[in-house]
């Protein structure tokens, strides 16, 4: 196993109800998404993450689509998606049990963006 497959393993929750072999596509698509348009990952508390997308024609759409899917297995996570004049923000919140899943999204997040 690959530290990324490692690493995506720890990220998805046992709480998550996508099926194993869907998994690894789902973390790509976040791998995905961060390393085309992520300008800055800040964490605004233990439970509430922000991610600042940029660059990328259709990218609110497909922000609002993958966040849509992710909250339909993982139902903690609470997305909330606008438009901050050319850029998408993406604030990411889970209760406090879920911290953890938290901590590994902002870690995929930090590694696969632009430098």
């Amino acid at each position: 196993m690959s530290p990324d497959e490692s690493n995506a393993d720890r990220w998805v929750p046992q709480a998550c109800t996508l099926p194993a072999a869907e998994r690894p596509l789902r973390v790509a698509e976040f791998d995905d998404l961060f390393a085309a348009a992520l300008h800055d990952v800040r964490r605004l508390d233990p439970e509430r993450l922000r991610l600042t997308l940029r660059g990328v024609p259709g990218l609110e759409a497909a922000a609002r689509d993958l966040a849509a899917r992710e909250s339909e297995c993982c139902s903690f996570f609470t997305f909330t998606i606008r438009r901050h004049g050319e850029n998408v923000v993406m604030d990411v919140q889970v209760p406090s049990s879920q911290v953890g899943v938290l901590d590994g999204l902002a870690a995929r997040a930090a590694a696969a963006r632009p430098s």
